[in-house]
């Protein structure tokens, strides 16, 4: 269907840019390189539309534009120049001509690149893809990891044994049946199990990294426990404690954030006559943090686990692999990397799953009127009272 003025003024009115929307002024000619760059990072983030002859700063009026009188021409050369189709219409709007580039999809599995780099948008620019994001994209097709079995051969009573059923009926609010069927009839709805052909049951490792009693039981999974690291001072010279979570990721969550919330320093604030402790930390902010870092770690990457290392004046929280959302768009971006554990966990009660965790943070810390927030690219958090918060 062709694009419409009306459609041109639907895409203005948005609240802002997003991966999937581009306007560019070009009032007489635009940068053929740095168009096929812009193609690319759209394609790669799931397909959009480049407008050009709108201003790209609110309320984004018509300037109109002379680039690209021959639109077949143009959608030809782009063609042989990318080696996908990208769609080229003149829109007569009436305050001007407008050019609409509509970018499709890359093909599942599959990375396009221009001049031998895959690039993806940051903000108003086209950056190369991190080996991480290229990863992902080339696994696509392949197997999930955390669907694949992490025990098989068991019985109803083993998996009761192992899973913390008492713990997983609880957080989702459920009654819990009063034969066993029922609960591996619950088990398996959810796609946290399934029965093999012979009768026995496969616990996959999404239900064992969430639900085990002990982590340890089940090896494939046990190295993600998530560490906990304590060091006297500012250095990592003298470590005072040195603690691994044996349970499932939301069995054992609540008491985590409570272990690391009773190892943080404290500092004695006097409100009004009376003294209280204050934790360096707020714990929603820990909670936030912990519970982002568990969901949207890589969990390709081997021998690597989540790490909440506390030091006298400053805690760091970090997770295995790079933010797949860039690190200057925390605020306002979301895309799990995990949706299955992001799903589960959000029906835990444990995360929201609406992009609302760094704001949080970010509100909590200007309460307490704390050093600003930020993040690497590891996703590490630090704070402290008066110390460095980056």
């Amino acid at each position: 269907m062709p694009t419409t003025h009306e459609q041109i003024d639907l895409w203005r009115a948005m609240p802002r840019e997003t991966q999937r929307l581009e306007f560019k002024e070009a009032k007489n000619q635009y940068d053929t390189q740095k168009l096929c760059s812009y193609f690319v990072a759209i394609a790669n983030e799931g397909g959009g539309h480049l407008i050009l002859g709108v201003a790209d700063k609110s309320p984004r009026p018509i300037v109109g534009t002379n680039a690209f009188p021959d639109s077949i021409a143009i959608a030809e050369k782009l063609f042989a120049w990318l080696g996908f189709r990208v769609d080229v219409e003149t829109v007569a709007h009436p305050d001007g001509r407008v050019v609409v580039f509509c970018i499709p999809s890359r093909p599942r599995g599959t990375a396009y690149h221009h001049d031998g780099k895959y690039l993806m948008r940051s903000g108003e620019e086209t950056v190369p893809m991190s080996e991480d994001q290229l990863r992902k994209i080339f696994a696509e097709g392949q197997p999930d990891w955390l669907e694949e079995p992490s025990k098989s051969e068991m019985t109803a009573q083993d998996v009761i044994r192992l899973l913390d059923t008492q713990t997983f009926f609880e957080m989702r609010r459920l009654p819990y049946p009063t034969d066993r069927s029922g609960v591996i009839d619950r088990l398996r709805r959810d796609l946290l199990i399934e029965e093999s052909a012979d009768g026995t049951f496969v616990v996959r490792r999404v239900g064992a990294l969430l639900l085990a009693r002990k982590l340890g039981d089940f090896p494939d999974v046990a190295r993600k426990a998530p560490r906990l690291v304590v060091y006297k001072g500012s250095s990592k010279v003298n470590t005072t404690l040195d603690y691994t979570s044996e349970k499932g990721y939301a069995v054992g969550f609540q008491d985590f954030i409570q272990f690391v919330m009773a190892q943080l320093p404290q500092n004695e604030v006097i409100e009004g006559a009376l003294r209280r402790e204050q934790k360096l930390v707020p714990e929603n902010v820990i909670r936030e943090l912990i519970g982002n870092a568990l969901i949207h770690q890589d969990f390709s990457i081997g021998g690597a686990s989540v790490m909440i290392e506390v030091y006298g004046s400053r805690v760091e929280i970090s997770n295995p692999g790079e933010p797949i959302v860039p690190v200057e768009r925390f605020i306002d971006g979301y895309q799990s990397r995990n949706e299955r554990p992001a799903d589960l966990m959000r029906r835990f009660g444990i995360c929201e799953e609406k992009s609302s965790g760094i704001d949080k943070v970010v509100t909590t810390v200007e309460a307490y009127q704390l050093p600003a927030a930020g993040a690497s690219q590891t996703h590490r958090i630090q704070e402290a009272n008066g110390q460095e918060f980056r």
